[in-house]
């Protein structure tokens, strides 16, 4: 058999999306942008799980 290629790619993909119902996401989302939990959270339900949109809207 031959050995599986390990890659970043799922990595990436998971870095490039917020996970709203993990505290620690949120926590890290609001550190980043200076805006509270809750605001990201309601981001991520407004605009969608797309790190670059939540960031995009909190910055308004």
């Amino acid at each position: 058999m031959a050995a599986a290629k390990k890659t970043a790619r799922g990595r990436k993909q998971d870095r490039a999306r917020v996970a709203g119902g993990q505290k620690y996401e949120l926590g890290y989302e609001s550190k980043k942008t200076g805006r509270s939990a809750s605001a990201v959270k309601k981001a991520v339900k407004k605009v969608g799980n797309s790190r670059k949109r939540v960031e995009k809207r909190l910055a308004r």
